[in-house]
């Protein structure tokens, strides 16, 4: 496998909704090699002031705090209390970081607990869960194409604990990576969705009932038109706040998911 030749910008890019960063755009062996700890190590010399690991939580925590546009190996230097030249000892550059950052904030939980109840279903939907919330404590993951991933010890303890639960469906092993992917993609979807309407409000000042309150007289009037028999006649909480959209529709794939997997049991669907 060759390493990547296109280099991520240092400064990256401005706009929190978008993405402004590639996965595996830095120097795959040598990322391989940091997340793996298999490159060398020098045998004599004074103890280093700084390790990887700390790098790395700095990293992470200017991008939680600052969104990843401020991040840079400058920034982390300054984060760390170091001169930025020092962090090339460890990382050669933001783009490999990044993908450290990546394996970092995606270690899997140790909590039995949080793996569902056993099935299937259940560590399919713990898996969807534990990912939006993810999302929320680093909506910066949202600016980065992960499209190709590089595959570090958390990304793969993930895999691991996952397929192996969800492995008693009895789907072939394509189709219970497909199970995964479509269900990321659909937290994906709704992760995105919450970041437009925080980012929204940000940017305009109003919150979400401050904004929807503001279109109240001109929807009422188009209402009353009777242009729109249908919408005019849906109960008032059809757009409440307090209905579970998320919870809806993972619950419909999932009932989606188990129809198949009665029909390859030979069963009668539930």
């Amino acid at each position: 496998m060759e390493s990547g030749t296109s280099r991520t910008s240092d400064t990256g890019s401005t706009g929190h909704a978008g993405s402004t960063e590639t996965s595996g755009s830095g120097d795959i062996a040598r990322t391989l090699e940091l997340l793996w700890d298999t490159g060398r190590r020098p045998s004599r010399g004074p103890k280093p002031t700084l390790t990887l690991d700390r790098i790395v939580e700095a990293a992470v925590q200017v991008a939680d705090t600052e969104g990843l546009e401020r991040l840079s190996m400058r920034r982390v230097a300054a984060e760390l209390g170091t001169g930025t030249m020092s962090l090339y000892r460890y990382v050669p550059g933001k783009a490999e970081l990044l993908d450290l950052m990546l394996d970092r904030v995606q270690r899997p939980s140790e909590n039995p607990a949080d793996l569902g109840d056993g099935g299937w279903r259940g560590a399919l939907e713990a898996m969807a869960r534990a990912t939006l919330a993810l999302y929320r404590r680093h909506p910066w993951l949202l600016q980065v194409n992960q499209s190709r991933p590089i595959l570090g010890p958390s990304a793969l303890d993930g895999m691991e604990k996952i397929l192996t639960l969800i492995r008693p469906m009895g789907l072939t092993d394509p189709e219970l990576v497909s199970a995964i992917i479509m269900i990321d993609g659909y937290v994906v979807g709704a992760a995105r969705s919450q970041l437009y309407e925080q980012e929204a409000e940000r940017r305009t000042g109003l919150t979400d009932a401050e904004f929807w309150q503001a279109q109240v007289p001109a929807l009422e009037k188009a209402m009353a038109s009777g242009r729109y028999p249908v919408t005019a006649s849906l109960s008032e909480d059809a757009f409440g706040s307090d209905f579970d959209h998320f919870g809806f529709g993972l619950q419909r794939i999932l009932d989606g998911l188990e129809v198949l997997v009665a029909q390859r049991r030979g069963e009668s669907a539930p």
